[in-house]
């Protein structure tokens, strides 16, 4: 007979430890390591779900607004920011959010403010698994139907 014990004792988690020892397999995902979430990968995800909301015409206060715009404008400068007038604080398992927002004129802005509050707790619970413990909403200006958002120069 030959012998088949070894010198580490049963179930040590080794991979090969299988019907007799708790494998990799066995073990629930979340001891299996550490997942950190950056704080813009958050400020992405609330904007476009912000954004995605009826009755929002732009996120930021007016000055990043206009430099948002310029550097869009600019070769090489890049799409605009989804993460413009977005504030994240994340935690390990919380993240509390600062939206500042520009309306559509005419809508309600206490209900468009809830269906953001709806859309932004929910994008970012189920895409990040963290609990969105407030959603504060700052609406900067109103948009008007006859406004041009425009910013070139009008110099000749």
């Amino acid at each position: 007979m030959t012998d088949t014990s070894s010198s580490f004792p049963q179930g040590d988690g080794r991979p090969e430890d299988g019907p007799q020892g708790p494998s990799g397999a066995d073990r629930v995902p979340e001891e299996r390591g550490k997942t950190t979430i950056a704080d813009s990968v958050v400020e992405k995800i609330v904007g476009t779900a912000a954004r995605d909301v009826p009755g929002i015409h732009a996120l930021g206060a007016g000055m990043s607004r206009t430099i948002g715009a310029v550097r869009e404008r600019v070769p090489g400068g890049g799409r605009a920011s989804v993460r413009g007038g977005v504030k994240v604080e994340v935690g390990e398992r919380q993240a509390a959010v600062d939206l500042v927002v520009v309306v559509e004129y005419g809508v309600p802005i206490t209900d468009l403010a809830g269906d953001v509050r709806v859309s932004v707790i929910s994008a970012v619970e189920r895409l990040t698994g963290l609990e969105v413990v407030e959603v504060n909403i700052a609406v900067d200006d109103v948009h008007l139907p006859d406004e041009d958002d425009d910013t070139e120069s009008r110099v000749a």
